[in-house]
């Protein structure tokens, strides 16, 4: 369905180089927006779609570059800050016929209230993370956006850069950027934006090529950068070259010919990024690229929306709730003294030591650096000290000791190699048990059933947020379900548990 908008935009883009097959529909909605299908079958290896990389939307091609890099921002806080200028000027933007089809802003957490954080996302993955992410890109704009106004007042219109229109920029950025290259840097790609995401199913791929600014362009200069936008000096002449009007073929009767597809001539052209289908797409299918093998909290906390069944979701249990719930048993100092001998084994939970935790597989399976942590705090009083005595005689100089034998369980320092059917003792069965009662616990008091029976009334459209904020909580408390059985159940090894490893939850990541 073809409205005025996404017309609108076609025409924009033909004036302005890019190219797409027209075995390509585009589809505009007023409940799920742009979308594009396959009006024929795409064969893997057919290139649909190519866009110069001068009429993508980046910092470098911005008419705010100058302000930019005279304020010393980069990365996506520049790009945000070239958001705003072209939407400033309105039908004058170059890239006015691109930002028309923009939402104002991506429904991604960051947008959301302060008040609507907390109560959709309590106990979440995410609630701490955007309450952090709000505070932070709050900042952000009084240090580096508001000054911007009183130092340039005749040059950038105070209405388009207020708060409000910063995060607005940021979840499109979150939501719509690509790494383009070394000199662009993180851009807004027309066209490959309008692809949606689908975890695990890629039907094309962007592609884009690197160091394309010749040598002689580049300034050394990287000092303002923050996120992967290079400083070289040199910009080239914004491409004029007009392309025939693609949506003028029509397929008939669901048939393309060879033409359909765009033509790949063998090199590769420097000044353009190219969609390349990667596995063959059946007729009137939706085409989908894929983001990343993302968890819910990931998708959420960056696209605004959740999956069903997402074999990528994890949830995380702070080492902090372990210590606590180990000092409700034994004391502080017991506690303590239990993950200073664990890390000397050589173990550590993710993330950092101001933020670290343990993460708990789609099927429910704990990270097995958690389960040595309960068993090392769970060892009696005389097995603890022979474990510390034979790790500070190793440390001492017996370097031929690369591992403590101790009740038949080995403890390989600096490495994960040990048995988790040894570690899953009674009490260590009963301390996850334990933990996964506490974790459930941030949720509140209300039973799972009763989020999976307000999912099951809530509208994906209408109720978006509602929506997509129970599915996160629901699919987390069922890994919680999972782990409790799995450490209730007789131990067996998951096929699946190697894809933990590939996934970092957005907990406390910026």
């Amino acid at each position: 369905m073809a409205t005025r908008r996404l017309r609108a935009f076609k025409r924009w883009m033909s004036s302005n180089g890019f190219e797409w097959s027209n075995a390509l529909e585009f589809v505009d909605t007023p409940e799920e927006g742009i979308s594009v299908r396959a009006l024929c079958q795409l064969k893997e290896g057919d290139i649909v779609a190519k866009m110069p990389k001068e009429a993508c939307l980046t910092v470098r091609t911005s008419g705010a570059r100058q302000i930019i890099e005279d304020a010393g921002l980069g990365g996506y806080l520049g790009l945000a800050v070239a958001i705003m200028y072209e939407r400033s000027l309105g039908e004058e933007s170059p890239w006015a016929g691109y930002l028309q089809v923009l939402p104002k802003q991506e429904c991604v957490p960051l947008v959301w209230t302060l008040n609507e954080v907390d109560e959709l996302l309590h106990g979440t993955e995410l609630h701490q993370t955007v309450q952090e992410d709000k505070a932070l890109i709050c900042d952000d704009w009084k240090e580096n956006i508001f000054p911007l106004l009183d130092s340039v007042p005749s040059r950038l219109n105070p209405t388009f850069f207020g708060i409000e229109q910063y995060f607005a920029a940021k979840s499109l950025i979150s939501s719509r950027g690509f790494e383009i290259d070394d000199f662009h840097g993180f851009g807004m790609v027309p066209l490959a934006d309008l692809f949606n995401h689908k975890t695990g199913a890629e039907d094309v791929h962007f592609t884009a090529s690197s160091n394309s600014v010749a040598d002689d362009d580049v300034d050394d200069d990287n000092s303002n950068n923050d996120e992967g936008i290079a400083d070289e000096e040199a910009l080239a002449e914004k491409s004029s070259t007009d392309t025939t009007d693609l949506d003028a073929t029509h397929v008939e009767n669901g048939n393309a010919s060879d033409t359909d597809c765009l033509s790949d001539t063998g090199d590769d052209d420097p000044s353009m990024l190219e969609m390349i289908v990667v596995k063959d797409v059946s007729s009137g299918a939706e085409v989908f690229n894929t983001y990343g093998l993302m968890g819910n909290a990931a998708l959420l906390h960056r696209y605004g929306f959740t999956e069903q069944d997402n074999p990528y979701d994890i949830v995380n249990i702070d080492l902090e709730m372990v210590i606590q719930w180990c000092s409700c048993l034994f004391s502080d100092r017991h506690s303590r003294s239990r993950v200073s001998l664990w890390r000397r084994l050589g173990y550590s939970a993710c993330g950092d030591q101001n933020s670290e935790y343990f993460e708990i597989s789609f099927e429910g399976e704990p990270q097995t650096e958690l389960m040595v942590l309960l068993y090392v705090m769970l060892l009696p009083d005389n097995a603890y000290h022979m474990l510390d005595l034979s790790l500070s005689v190793a440390r001492s100089g017996h370097e031929s000791s690369d591992a403590n034998l101790l009740d038949d369980n080995i403890f390989a320092i600096k490495s994960c190699n040990v048995s988790k059917r040894s570690l899953l003792t009674k009490k260590v069965r009963d301390g996850l048990l334990a933990l996964a009662d506490m974790r459930e616990g941030l949720y509140g008091l209300e039973p799972i059933e009763d989020d999976i029976a307000r999912l099951g009334k809530c509208s994906s459209v209408r109720e978006r947020k509602l929506y997509h904020s129970l599915m996160l909580r629901m699919c987390e408390r069922r890994i919680l379900q999972r782990l409790r059985h799995y450490a209730s159940e007789p131990f067996e090894i998951n096929n699946h548990s190697s894809s933990r490893k590939k996934l970092k939850s957005t907990k406390r990541k910026r």
